[in-house]
């Protein structure tokens, strides 16, 4: 079934489309109130962080790793924060899901903090800061339904907000931009995806273990660190291979972690008739095919 048309209201409360947001769909009480973390002290003088949240801390990749995710939830937010604050370096956005009618009770957010865990090691784009996600809290089924509703709405929002915690990587796009594109080289062949988000390299890829001499010392080479590091990359015989999809943010950067070598990602990743990715996305190709 296709997603359904949504209206989806964001209010500025300090007038800065860069401060803090607060979205909801109109038509329902959920509210995502983003914080950024600079801001955090005129959120908690705010009426809405007196109340009962499932929250997200996230921060932004470093030298090519994983973006970094924390879930929790909350029956005391603005104490909750403030020592996120004081003992979580990570972080640079804290976003909230609240009740605008004040109907989320502890026994809602147990369960939607164990639901969005499991939800966010499906889809696999964040590392996750949690440490064990627990067992499924007993939930009386009229509850897990309002919860999975507030999910989804809340994984809306979260996304529109440029938050795309639980939306599939590999996902098909309606842009077309479910054709698979592949990239060859020494021990390296890699399949992978153009998408909106970016280049999704899928799993089971493999890489070249090494890299060529020119790429020592440079970011390059700790990029691919990084990623051997963050388990995305783990040895297998004489090569690397990619243990989940992993989302770049450019065809390049996707061509180099595969190749090992300095590489145009457009000129790289080839379809199976050996159209270009330039030639499929870029130039046209696509259509005169």
């Amino acid at each position: 079934m296709s997603p359904s048309p949504q209206t989806i209201q964001i209010f500025l409360p300090g007038g800065d489309p860069c401060g803090l947001r607060i979205a909801e769909i109109t038509t329902r009480i959920v509210q995502l109130i983003e914080v950024p973390r600079s801001l955090l002290d005129a959120f908690l003088a705010m009426s809405e962080s007196e109340q009962v949240a499932v929250y997200f801390l996230v921060g932004a990749a470093e030298d090519g790793g994983e973006p970094k995710l924390y879930v929790g939830q909350t029956g005391d937010l603005r104490a909750r924060l403030a020592t996120h604050h004081k003992a979580k370096e990570f972080w640079e956005r804290a976003l909230v899901l609240i009740s605008k009618t004040r109907s989320l009770t502890q026994t809602h957010t147990l369960f939607l903090e164990w639901f969005c865990l499991q939800q966010a090691k499906e889809v696999g784009r964040y590392l996750l800061e949690n440490g064990n996600a627990g067992s499924k809290p007993h939930t009386p089924a009229p509850l897990e339904a309002d919860c999975l509703e507030i999910f989804a709405t809340g994984r809306t929002l979260l996304a529109t907000l440029g938050h795309p915690l639980f939306e599939p990587l590999a996902a098909t796009q309606k842009s077309g931009a479910d054709e698979l594109f592949h990239c060859t080289g020494l021990d390296a062949k890699g399949r992978g995806l153009y998408t909106p988000d970016g280049f999704v390299v899928l799993k089971g890829s493999t890489a070249r273990k090494g890299n060529v001499p020119s790429l020592a010392g440079t970011g390059s080479e700790r990029f691919r660190e990084r990623l051997v590091q963050d388990g995305i990359l783990a040895p297998d015989g004489d090569h690397l291979v990619f243990t989940k999809d992993y989302l770049f943010r450019s065809p390049s950067m996707a061509a180099i972690a595969l190749l090992g070598r300095n590489a145009n990602g457009w000129d790289s990743w080839r379809t199976a008739d050996d159209r270009t990715l330039d030639e499929v996305k870029r130039s046209g190709g696509g259509s005169a095919a």
